[in-house]
């Protein structure tokens, strides 16, 4: 019972991923310099993830969205990215988005504070 629970959010988790990709929303517009000084800033962030969780599928296509090419980090059970979320962050919880600045890391989680947050520091174009 426990492996058919598994196949079908799986499953489902990957129709809603192929829908989502296909229907990407329009991606922000920046010159060439305001995204260059985006992708730099973005080299101090990472995002926690599991490819099928709906959560985190809205949180990638906000990352489309606002023209974010933020590294994404796969937590799935057996990956070494889940490790680092549980011992940095506190908890295996996704999204988690990952902020490294002026030496100190935050661990975001929720979809809609990371979503809001990027929208507040990266949204003007």
């Amino acid at each position: 019972m426990k492996f058919l629970v598994k196949l079908l959010r799986e499953g489902l988790g990957g129709i809603i991923a192929f829908i989502s990709w296909i229907t990407r929303p329009r991606k922000l517009k920046r010159t060439p310099e305001s995204q260059t000084a985006v992708e730099n800033e973005l080299q101090n962030f990472a995002l926690y993830q599991f490819f099928a969780c709906p959560f985190c599928i809205k949180t990638r296509r906000a990352l489309h969205r606002l023209n974010l090419p933020m590294e994404t980090r796969n937590a799935q059970a057996g990956n070494h990215h889940r490790t680092e979320l549980q011992q940095g962050g506190g908890r295996v919880k996704v999204p988690c988005l990952r902020i490294d600045e002026n030496g100190t890391t935050t661990w975001m989680y929720e979809s809609g504070d990371i979503i809001q947050y990027l929208e507040r520091r990266f949204g003007a174009a």
